[in-house]
């Protein structure tokens, strides 16, 4: 599930994760990622409303964590 995930919202965002657009926030590809994992870790601290919230804040995390991976394989090879 995670892996389909990734592959849709890569092929949906235009592999933004590696190459963000960086117009308002100029933080590296990594440091885009650590904000967006503390993200979900917060709603995950805070007790998301499943209602308000649809989306699987797990699995979202999940997901960017692998992508911190990554990012992290392609530096170091």
């Amino acid at each position: 599930n995670v892996k389909s995930l990734l592959i849709a919202k890569n092929r949906a965002y235009g592999n933004s994760f590696q190459e963000p657009i960086n117009i308002f926030c100029k933080l590296s590809a990594e440091d885009q990622i650590n904000v967006r994992i503390d993200d979900k870790l917060n709603r995950i601290k805070k007790g998301q409303d499943k209602e308000a919230v649809p989306e699987d804040t797990e699995l979202d995390l999940i997901g960017y964590l692998i992508l911190k991976r990554v990012l992290r394989h392609e530096v170091t090879g």
